[in-house]
């Protein structure tokens, strides 16, 4: 059988040299053979050691744990949106830089390996003509979606037109947790609050805006991929439609939620069945979070949560193949 892993991190190491001659922020910094990840002078940055650079090794992970017969979906993870804190020509040579690099690794793994988009967002022309050259001309198979802006929202109201043209094109939004939000509110115990419920809180927030905001809805046909089973939001829906009254929503919040999908990033088998049972077999694929999490973890924990064959057929390849539209 084939197995898609639609939450896979890989970074071009190219990329993070590009990032070491960066004087402002975000800026990387060689550290043995990784990479620190700056983004906040002083307090907040990322350590990438070399794992996280090694597409090779984590290729060989996958199929240690799925078989010969698999491909791996890349996405920017929680890098996402740091670029934007840079002006907009320089964030936007590096966000091209980087899909550059990630499309030569499809070219490299011709049906192993596909990239997702880094778009420059402080500017929604360029935005758009970014996303454009990465889908139509790189092959991307979607589109990073981080919290914030720069200093805006992700529901700002210029960001319209994006949202029609990411529609038009008929790839997927993704959203992965970042480290941009909610700062020092959840310093402490070693970063275990962020690592926890501040990232959960992070990506769910985001859904929420494109929901509250009216963006799920003056776009029926935009496809939301969230992160983490939806994170913090299919345990709370009740509470969203209880507490909810926006009068440009015609539909209660919850409805809009259903519509997204979702992945199996949850080390426990019981938040896989309730994604299932929340969203529907159709709308939930497979992930590992490579290398936050192994590959054969995550399949014991798909083994754990004892699906039927043809839904567990269904989250592992078939329905990705179709978001995703991989052929």
């Amino acid at each position: 059988m084939r197995v898609i892993d639609t939450h896979f991190h890989w970074f071009p190491r190219a990329h993070l040299e590009m990032l070491c001659a960066e004087e402002g922020l975000p800026r990387a910094e060689r550290k043995s053979d990784g990479y620190v990840y700056w983004y906040n002078e002083g307090r907040s940055s990322i350590d990438l050691p070399s794992e996280w650079l090694d597409l090779e090794g984590g290729l060989e992970a996958t199929e240690r744990a799925t078989g010969s017969n698999f491909s791996v979906i890349s996405t920017t993870g929680v890098l996402a949106g740091l670029l934007d804190q840079l002006p907009l020509d320089r964030a936007s040579r590096l966000a091209v830089a980087y899909n550059e690099e990630v499309a030569e690794a499809q070219r490299t793994y011709p049906g192993k390996v596909y990239g997702t988009a880094a778009v420059p967002l402080g500017e929604t022309n360029e935005a758009i003509r970014v996303l454009d050259y990465t889908v139509k001309e790189l092959g991307m198979v979607g589109v990073n979606l981080p919290p914030v802006v720069g200093d805006e929202p992700i529901d700002v109201p210029r960001l319209e037109e994006f949202y029609d043209r990411v529609e038009e094109l008929g790839v997927p939004l993704i959203i992965h947790p970042t480290d941009l939000v909610f700062g020092e509110t959840l310093e402490g115990y070693g970063g275990a609050f962020q690592l926890t419920i501040g990232r959960l809180l992070d990506s769910s927030m985001t859904v929420l805006r494109l929901i509250f905001s009216g963006v799920l809805e003056r776009h029926p046909g935009l496809q939301v991929v969230q992160t983490h089973g939806g994170a913090l939001l299919p345990y709370q829906a009740g509470r969203f439609d209880k507490n909810t009254e926006i009068d440009s929503l015609p539909r209660k919040p919850s409805e809009y939620l259903k519509r997204l999908v979702v992945d199996t990033v949850c080390p426990q088998a019981l938040t896989i069945r309730t994604a299932l049972e929340f969203y529907g077999a159709d709308q939930v694929v497979y992930g590992t979070d490579y290398p936050c999490w192994s590959p054969a973890a995550a399949i014991a924990t798909l083994d754990e949560a004892l699906i039927a064959p043809a839904i567990r057929e269904a989250v592992l390849h078939s329905n990705a193949e179709r978001i995703f539209s991989i052929t």
